[in-house]
């Protein structure tokens, strides 16, 4: 086996041009990092309106329109575009008007039909035979249900044809939560036959899942967390598949790589997003974007408080339940909060409320706005992120490299990348178990008392921005999860 590989990443979304999750990060990063190892990665994602007609993104026709089987009564048609990211890896762009050229924004983004990602599976598959010059991929890389029927259809319809001879398969799961779930008949709908929909193949619970289809027929799976890869194997957060995980762990074919963040688009030192640059040695530029945010956003300037910030989709999952449970009490501490973000209009109309009752205390900014983003993440001193479970979680990555250190509960990948602050020499950030309201509140305080010891907050705030969490580590481990799906699939053949 030569030691260069070729990739080919397959998701619904690819920061910069569509995104709604930390999917679309991942997906827009790690290709990056593999490509510097000298690997052949190619990406494949929807040709969304979005994407099509942003003047910011150079897109040009690839292949004309070709037929995509469906099922026995059914064909489709698509046509491919293209684009490029770091202006050398190639982001194939599947063209349908119908499923996705109409999606204008990132909210609308998904649909939650099942046909528009059957034909993209499909589509995936035909288009690769098409490329020219001929391009043979080792491995297809798979993430999350929207793509969960790739690894199907290519044991199904595409194991012996020339281009996908011997292809290896990788399925990712960054949200078990999120299953693309539907009635018995979508499995003839998606030109399979009936004989798949067994409880050893693609029946769950009397319907047909697009997630257990991946996990089932992928070479290797894997999750952005080594936490939350066990964390699924149980009841409380195995989304009713923890039986199938814990079988596909004994198999060796369930492992967790945590996510990275790209270090050269997220430099405190050079983000063109924020007013002022600091790094872990000079932190000046810091608490001068605090000043700048806190005027920003309405706040009186002060450093005597910790600003605590919030960036997140607001939903149950976020822990959002607790922050209003102690929302009163909280009010009473030496703070202020900053939040961002849309979701639940509860959580919405909650957050809008908090700021009117306390304006000198509160800012809520409910929509998401990337570069304020960046502001927030740079003029902060506290992130919040109470989850109820969290898969990986981005967030925190982000605050650590900017200097806003995370309260965040022992949970999946927060567990894996935030260290508890014990004492003034270690930890990187305040962290607590019980998914509880008080053990929040608890810890909360512990992060203010802290912070009121400038000069070891200082050395905290350095400790943190020092902690590595670029794509180059986690690359490595996707490099090795190939390799090893590549093994698993020639024993397999043999």
């Amino acid at each position: 086996m030569e030691d260069k590989l070729n990739i080919l990443l397959v998701a619904a979304e690819v920061a910069p041009y569509a995104k709604v999750g930390g999917l679309a990060d991942v997906v827009g990063a790690l290709p990056k990092a593999l490509k510097a190892m000298g690997h052949d990665v190619r990406v494949v994602m929807p040709c969304y309106k979005m994407v099509e007609s942003n003047p910011k993104f150079t897109v040009s026709d690839l292949l004309p329109t070709f037929s995509v089987p469906i099922n026995d009564q059914k064909t489709e048609w698509a046509a491919v575009k293209q684009t490029l990211i770091a202006d050398d890896i190639p982001v194939y762009l599947i063209r349908h008007k119908r499923y996705f050229t109409e999606a204008t924004e990132s909210k609308k983004l998904y649909s939650l039909e099942p046909e528009p990602y059957i034909f993209f599976s499909r589509a995936v598959l035909e288009m690769v035979p098409r490329l020219k010059p001929e391009w043979r991929p080792d491995v297809i890389h798979c993430n999350d249900w929207h793509t969960g029927l790739c690894p199907v259809y290519l044991r199904q319809y595409y194991s012996n044809t020339s281009n996908w001879q011997n292809c290896a398969s990788v399925f990712t799961i960054h949200n078990l939560a999120y299953q693309g779930e539907y009635d018995r008949d979508m499995l003839v709908k998606a030109g399979l036959p009936e004989s798949l929909f067994t409880y050893e193949r693609l029946e769950f619970y009397g319907r047909f899942n697009f997630l257990k289809a991946g996990l089932v027929y992928s070479d290797m799976i894997n999750t952005v967390s080594e936490t939350y890869a066990k964390e699924i194997q149980t009841a409380e957060y195995g989304c009713r598949m923890e039986g199938l995980l814990r079988y596909l762990d004994s198999e060796g074919k369930l492992t967790g790589i945590v996510n990275g963040i790209d270090y050269e688009e997220y430099n405190p030192a050079t983000d063109p997003r924020i007013p002022f640059h600091y790094s872990a040695e000079d932190l000046d530029g810091k608490w001068k974007n605090k000043g700048a945010l806190q005027r920003e956003v309405g706040l009186p300037e002060t450093g005597d408080v910790p600003l605590i910030a919030v960036i997140s989709r607001l939903a149950d999952q976020k822990g959002f339940d607790l922050i209003a449970e102690i929302a009163p009490k909280l009010m009473r501490n030496p703070i202020q909060l900053i939040v961002l973000g849309t979701g639940e209009p509860k959580y919405e109309t909650f957050f809008t409320n908090l700021q009117k009752s306390n304006p000198q205390r509160v800012s809520a900014k409910i929509g998401f706005d990337p570069s304020l983003a960046q502001r927030i993440y740079a003029g902060s001193d506290l992130f919040l992120m109470p989850s109820r479970f969290e898969p990986c979680g981005l967030g925190q990555l982000m605050s650590m490299r900017y200097g806003s250190i995370p309260i965040a509960r022992f949970t999946g990948g927060l567990a894996d990348t935030v260290g508890d602050v014990i004492d003034a020499k270690s930890g990187t950030g305040f962290i607590f178990a019980n998914y509880e309201a008080n053990e929040l509140l608890k810890t909360i305080k512990r992060a203010v008392r802290a912070y009121e010891n400038k000069e070891e907050w200082y050395e905290l705030v350095s400790r943190a921005m020092s902690q590595d969490f670029s794509w180059n580590s986690s690359a490595r481990s996707y490099v090795a999860l190939y390799l090893r799906s590549m093994d698993q699939r020639m024993r397999l053949a043999a």
